[in-house]
């Protein structure tokens, strides 16, 4: 049974950080992908960051330069650095897995793939 579990949201002011974490359990899969996505009230869900079991990232072009994501050392912890933060990425973050899936070089492939698991989110607020 796979289970992902976010921490981390909080409220911010403008220009500020929040580090988000996803803590993976029942992900056995040797190539996966694992995602950040957000979505704010009354727009689409949206895919901010992907990291593959290569180690390849992409992220959307709204967050670039902002935000990181990486894994911990155990690969079963998922996490995501916010810097300069804006209230435009005042959104309800969730985590997600997906063992069919891979980062794609210059494409947005992985930002928009349909993820099989998913966490229950966590609120960031940016003011």
């Amino acid at each position: 049974h796979v289970q992902l579990v976010e921490s981390g949201g909080g409220s911010v002011q403008a220009g500020g950080s929040l580090r988000l974490s996803c803590t993976i359990s029942g992900f056995g899969y040797s190539s996966y992908c694992m995602a950040w996505f957000r979505q704010a009230p009354g727009k689409e869900r949206e895919g901010v960051a992907v990291i593959d079991s290569g180690g390849s990232t992409t992220y959307a072009d709204s967050v670039k330069g902002r935000f990181t994501i990486s894994q911990g050392n155990s690969k079963n912890t998922l996490h995501l650095q916010m810097n300069s933060l804006k209230p435009e990425d005042t959104a309800m973050y969730y985590c997600a897995a997906d063992d069919l899936c891979e980062v794609v070089p210059d494409t947005p492939y992985a930002l928009s793939f349909e993820y099989n698991y998913w966490g229950q989110g966590t609120q960031v607020t940016v003011s």
